[in-house]
């Protein structure tokens, strides 16, 4: 996993998404439209329990996005089934839009993983995967919107961000 800085004002990924911060009002608004558990999970850092989440039979052709900002994160083609009970991936649809931080909480080293765009937690990254990239994103489904191919991306920032 390669560690991405933090985007900059005005700054576009690889696959031409705006990675802007949302600013104060927009992250206001973003926050008071996700359910008690997506805030724990997303703002909070928590993570779901395994085997329940909604996303981890997902097998339709499409992009997985950020919960909060809409960002494509992840595409069904690189989604395995790691026996774990969370969604998993072998890499992100665009490497820019998934940021790594190190995360030593509960006595462990571990690699987090968030929005590189608004910041959530989102899951995190072992380098137990599949070739050809030996990594392993374990993903929150609460985290994610699943968006099928030739639909809408989802666009709360007004950003015009597409079709998956």
């Amino acid at each position: 996993m390669t560690q991405t800085p933090t985007a900059t004002a005005s700054s576009r990924s690889a696959s031409g998404f705006d990675l802007t911060p949302p600013d104060g009002a927009e992250r206001a608004r973003l926050e008071a439209d996700l359910s008690p558990e997506e805030k724990r999970v997303l703002l909070a850092h928590g993570t779901e329990a395994p085997f329940c989440g909604t996303l981890l039979g997902e097998k339709r052709a499409g992009l997985f996005c950020c919960r909060e900002c809409g960002l494509p994160l992840f595409r069904t083609g690189s989604k395995f089934e790691s026996g774990t009970g969370w969604p998993s991936f072998a890499e992100p649809a665009d490497p820019g839009h998934v940021r790594a931080v190190q995360d030593t909480a509960y006595g462990m080293v571990r690699t987090e993983t968030r929005c590189a765009r608004c910041d959530s937690h989102q899951g995190h990254v072992f380098p137990d995967g599949p070739p050809p990239t030996g990594d392993r994103y374990c993903i929150n489904s609460v985290a994610l919107t699943f968006v099928a191919t030739g639909e809408p991306l989802p666009d709360p920032l007004g950003r015009g961000d597409g079709i998956a």
